[in-house]
């Protein structure tokens, strides 16, 4: 092969590269897409993993909940609020590998089966992406924050940190039935931080929020401060529902949340 032909090779062979690298980020995001098959069901996922990933270390992984809005059968929506943008603009500088399953429509993560499905796809990629188990984090909003305080009870020793963004315990009437085992007896708010633990919490809320009331995580932080445990707590004056987009943007909220490790004993 002469030498003009061997470096139009290396420009095919280069763009091939190339493109399997960009069709890897599915959608040209920084989001990949996983399935997980579980009997007769299956269900997708997404991934962001840092671009100097390498297996030779071990990773920080966030297990994302979305809220109502994003719940669907097109494993995008949920990319999209939230941690996402959040995300995106730190994708060469966040060292964490972080999941984003996605609620079906009309149902909850509050539900067993539905916090099941986030744990299986968590579990799946800490496994994928070798994820560290001292530093596994758990976070969400609206209902995906309802979610994040039902998982964090269920399993009060499995995250090193919680960030509930605009979630609480008690579903307001209007929005109708909605399971959430945590909304129980007569002060379910101090039985919920019994459950959850000392466990390092932010709850962050918008002070003006019409659909979840920000009693709902005012409660939650009196209930901690009655057990005599701290929860970190931020209130934005003024701001409705979408607490999220400053949440998510605090400065510290992912050096916060990737400085904490997992104890094997909180209490």
């Amino acid at each position: 092969m002469n030498h003009a032909r061997l470096l139009a090779a290396l420009v095919v062979l280069g763009t091939l590269a190339i493109t399997a690298r960009a069709n890897s980020r599915d959608d040209k995001t920084s989001f990949s897409e996983r399935t997980i098959t579980d009997g007769a069901a299956s269900f997708r996922y997404r991934v962001f993993v840092p671009p100097n990933w390498t297996r030779k270390k071990k990773w920080p992984v966030i297990l994302f909940l979305h809220g109502a809005g994003e719940r669907g059968d097109d494993n995008i929506a949920q990319t999209r609020v939230g941690i996402g943008p959040a995300l995106e603009r730190q994708k060469d500088t966040l060292q964490a590998v972080v999941v984003l399953p996605q609620c079906p429509r009309d149902r909850w993560w509050s539900e067993p089966e539905m916090q099941a499905r986030a744990l299986k796809a968590f579990d799946r990629a800490v496994k994928e992406f070798n994820g560290d188990a001292s530093r596994a984090y758990l976070t969400g909003l609206s209902m995906g924050g309802y979610g994040s305080w039902a998982i964090a009870a269920s399993n009060p020793k499995r995250f090193a940190a919680l960030a509930v963004v605009c979630g609480g315990i008690r579903v307001p009437a209007r929005v109708g039935r909605v399971p959430n085992p945590l909304d129980v007896g007569d002060d379910p708010y101090r039985s919920a931080a019994e459950k959850v633990g000392k466990l390092p919490i932010w709850i962050l809320h918008g002070g003006a929020d019409p659909l979840v009331p920000v009693t709902e995580s005012r409660k939650m932080v009196e209930a901690f401060k009655a057990l005599g445990w701290t929860a970190r707590y931020t209130e934005y004056e003024g701001v409705g529902h979408n607490s999220w987009d400053r949440a998510y943007a605090e400065p510290e909220m992912f050096s916060w949340m990737l400085a904490q490790r997992l104890k094997k004993t909180r209490r």
